[in-house]
This record gives structure tokens, C-alpha cells and sequence, in this order.
């Protein structure tokens, strides 16, 4: 599957915010390698760094290392030990500059730390 085929199975509005996301992470990071794993569009530099996953009334746009990620708005979400992510249920949650800090910030720490799926 690729990440066309799974946003057109999206609804209309996530489909919008997903290809918004999406177009996002690719201005911020254009080197990034884009697939489907785990079922949902991911996002790697020396390892995985972002996600994004549509859920029935959301979207989830996530980062692997969320939880060290600077977040001045207050915009991540989450109670795990490292993953946090921004939930979105409509474009007017998009916050483009805030968005591209995570991803470029994100990229940086996987640079430094390695893969965070294999224990970097």
C-alpha cells in the first residue's frame, strides 16, 4: 500500500488534513524516506521520527520521541514513556511553523540518539 492509496480511503476532512501533514514533513524534511508501517504513513531519518494515523473522529500526527521535543504550545499529547502526538479533527488545527519545529527537531534527535526502535 502506499500513502496515496491510504489516504484515498480516507474520509473527505481527513484526507485534507492527512495530504496537509503530509506536505508539511515533506517541505520540512526532504530527505526523509516516506512508507506505510505499522498500517499508517511513517516518516525516517536515521530511523523513524514521525507518523501520522487517521482514527474515526482524528487524526494523529506523532513523533517517536515526542516527549523530548521542545513544545512551547503546549500541542503533544500522550502518557507513554517516549511517543507523544498532536491530535487533529480538522484543518484549523494545523499549526504549519509548529509542525515543521517538531519534524526538524525530531530528525535532530534521532541524528544524535539512533533509531528509537532499536533502543536509541
Amino acid at each position: 500500500k502506499t500513502v496515496e492509496e491510504y489516504i484515498a480511503g480516507l474520509k473527505a476532512w481527513q484526507q485534507e488534513v492527512v495530504a496537509a501533514i503530509r506536505a508539511i514533513v515533506q517541505e520540512a524534511a526532504p530527505e526523509a524516506r516516506e512508507s506505510i508501517k505499522w498500517a499508517q504513513p511513517v516518516y525516517e531519518v536515521a530511523g523513524p521520527f514521525a507518523y501520522i494515523k487517521a482514527h474515526s473522529s482524528s487524526v494523529n500526527f506523532g513523533f517517536w520521541r515526542g516527549v523530548d521535543l521542545t513544545d512551547p504550545g503546549g500541542l503533544l499529547e500522550g502518557t507513554g514513556g517516549k511517543m507523544r502526538h498532536v491530535k487533529l479533527t480538522g484543518m484549523g488545527d494545523i499549526r504549519e511553523q509548529a509542525f515543521k519545529d517538531f519534524v526538524r527537531q525530531a530528525i535532530q534527535l534521532n541524528k544524535f540518539k539512533g533509531d528509537p526502535t532499536k533502543g536509541g
